[in-house]
């Protein structure tokens, strides 16, 4: 099967959908995969999550061709190294490396945020006081945090991409656990679809956490984005939720991703240097 310029749309996240839905009653088969004109690298999490499901069900994967451009980002972010392929140097630091954690891999995930996406891009990103940068951390090791406790996800994968020319850095937390929909309608007893789950998930304190504080990450992103004309894409089941300058907009797939899918998106050309109103209150934000 064809994957044809996946970049990070809806229409883009729908083929990785039809890919795995086409592909996902299949077992001890043979499965086929282009990588066609692009793919954005950070689309690699979505990508590695599908393909661990459709090996976990004793498939062989077989990338039949991918273009040669394509290929050397997947070389250089450690996907293709997987799939018996072996890893090339980054020399223009694009990449954000491809990793495929365990839920119990929390304070990898958080010095991996420092190291790879903050510190590893601080001439890239907006600048930020050590307040302001520590409050993004937390709120991205959240989205890790909710995979670790209701996702029931074997593993989370995660991955990113600086792209110069678009002034843009996409980062990519991806679980196959149950979703929001059955995270949130399990916990309350409700009927909510998989769009209103997503959207009740993004309001301040909002959780389905019993026992312990949450539910501020995913509004501290919300809030930072709009700061920095970036974005919030969150793909769960068959919702798609998206917050950026245009507002929320929400849309339903034909057929359902297996876990969920929270890319982020930073704009580099902002000149802002962001700080916390009160580095002394940690409810406070920018």
């Amino acid at each position: 099967m064809r994957l044809n310029s996946i970049n990070n749309t809806f229409s883009s996240f729908q083929s990785l959908i039809t890919f795995y839905q086409f592909n996902k009653d299949k077992s001890f088969q043979d499965v086929h995969l282009e990588l066609s004109f692009f793919f954005a690298a950070n689309m690699s999490s979505a990508l590695g999550a599908i393909l661990d499901l459709l090996i976990d069900d004793f498939n062989d994967i077989h990338f039949d061709y991918i273009t040669p451009r394509v290929e050397q980002i997947l070389l250089k972010n450690d996907f293709l190294s997987y799939y018996g392929k072996h890893r090339e140097t980054d020399f223009n630091n694009t990449t954000i490396k491809y990793q495929k954690l365990k839920p119990t891999d929390g304070k990898f995930f958080k010095k991996y945020v420092l190291e790879e996406l903050i510190d590893g891009h601080q001439n890239d990103l907006p600048q930020m006081t050590e307040g302001a940068k520590d409050k993004i951390i937390e709120a991205i090791y959240e989205i890790f945090v909710n995979a670790q406790i209701h996702s029931e996800s074997e593993f989370i994968y995660t991955c990113g991409q600086f792209f110069p020319i678009k002034n843009t850095i996409e980062f990519t937390v991806v679980d196959v656990g149950i979703g929001f929909k059955e995270k949130v309608n399990r916990r309350f007893g409700s009927n909510l679809s998989s769009v209103n789950a997503i959207k009740w998930a993004v309001e301040d304190k909002n959780t389905t956490k019993q026992g312990i504080t949450g539910g501020i990450g995913l509004a501290i992103l919300k809030e930072f984005v709009t700061l920095n004309k970036g974005k919030m894409q969150i793909i769960s089941g068959d919702g798609f939720y998206q917050y950026g300058q245009n507002g929320i907009e929400t849309a339903v797939f034909n057929g359902e991703f297996p876990g969920t899918i929270v890319n982020l998106q930073f704009k580099t050309n902002d000149l802002t240097n962001y700080s916390l109103v009160s580095e002394v209150n940690i409810n406070d934000i920018f």
